[in-house]
This record gives C-alpha cells, structure tokens and sequence, in this order.
C-alpha cells in the first residue's frame, strides 16, 4: 500500500512506488529492465545479485544508470 507521504527521490526527481518493495519490482514498476542497468542506493553500490532482496524505502535515494554498448 502506498503511503500519502511514502517517495523516494530517483535520479533527484520525487517518485512515489508501491512500498515496500524490492529493487527488482522498483525497476519493473519503472519500465526499467532489470539486467542492464546500475543502481546505487543511498550512496552504496548494489549488486544486481541483491536486487531481489534489498528493500526500497521511503526517502531512499536511488541512482539508476542504464547500460548501453556501443562502438
């Protein structure tokens, strides 16, 4: 259940998801792929091993950044 007040800010803009949830659902509730991308939460790196299982909560500060190749 999502909270009046419950947001987390993503790349410095205000997002208000379904909390709590896992950063796996976070991406996907995004449209965000969750293999591709990098995520910081907090200031701390995280491993795409603990999208799954790491918590999102309100206040989080996430940095996502999307991978991209080319040459």
């Amino acid at each position: 259940m999502t909270d009046a007040g419950s947001f987390v800010i993503v790349n410095g803009e205000k997002v208000t998801p379904r909390l709590p949830c896992s950063i796996q659902e976070f991406l996907v509730s995004q449209n965000l792929p969750p293999v591709g991308v990098v995520v910081e939460q907090n200031g701390e790196a995280v491993s795409p091993s603990e999208f799954t299982a790491r918590q999102v909560g309100p206040g989080d500060r996430l940095e996502i950044v999307k991978v991209v190749a080319g040459g």
